[in-house]
């Protein structure tokens, strides 16, 4: 096993319809009160900005709305739904849900002493109360970094791959993910990958050729 595994979250560790039907139904309604509540906010303000300069005109909230129907994952988009999805947790709106084989496996992982990360497409705001509040509870303790497309970059950019092993400090990295272009990035960047195929999920039937492949977590 590799001193590091940094994972993806949706599709690898949990299902693809948590995210895209149960979060992103949980923000849609509340994108538009939360910029008109929090406009103040410097970190919501330059996501409006970013959102105005993407989209070409400035009707923020159908362009937010117009990129989560095609899940397109933008960076102020994410920023806002983390924010909502992080005070939906709080507050016990939402509780995140894993596959089965998936809390036991990062607990062994742990206890052996394998460092674990997480990157994906959502904010680091949302990821950590993604795995704060989880049916299986507090489950941060387990995780050492978070990496999404800020601090990053794109998950199918060899150079994300290459930046976050920088901040790891290592080269000992295995990559767990389900999406194939992701594997390929990380591989070209020197790092250990893994399919996983999940039944049911979107890549479940990938081509996942060259990367080991497995369809739940040991």
């Amino acid at each position: 096993m590799s001193k590091w595994v940094v994972l993806d979250i949706e599709g690898t560790l949990s299902a693809t319809d948590q995210v895209l039907v149960v979060l992103y139904d949980y923000a849609r309604p509340r994108l538009g009160p939360w910029i008109e509540q929090h406009g103040d906010d410097p970190v919501v303000a330059d996501a409006v900005q970013q959102i105005k300069e993407l989209a070409g005109h400035d009707d923020v909230v159908k362009a937010l709305h117009d990129w989560m129907d095609a899940d397109q994952k933008v960076t102020p988009l994410k920023t806002l739904q983390g924010l909502i999805w992080q005070q939906g947790y709080a507050q016990g709106d939402l509780v995140a849900e894993f596959f089965p084989d998936v809390v036991p496996a990062l607990r062994k992982w742990h206890d052996d002493g394998v460092k674990l990360a997480i990157f994906s497409s959502g904010s680091v705001a949302g990821q950590i109360a993604f795995f704060k509040h989880t049916t299986d509870g507090d489950l941060t303790p387990l995780l050492e970094h978070h990496f999404d497309t800020v601090n990053a970059g794109p998950k199918r950019e060899a150079a994300s791959y290459h930046k976050i092993a920088e901040v790891l400090g290592s080269d000992d990295i295995t990559f767990y993910s389900d999406v194939p272009a992701e594997l390929h990035a990380a591989q070209e960047a020197g790092w250990k990958t893994v399919g996983v195929a999940r039944a049911g999920e979107p890549y479940g039937n990938a081509d996942f050729t060259p990367h080991p492949t497995v369809w739940e977590l040991s």
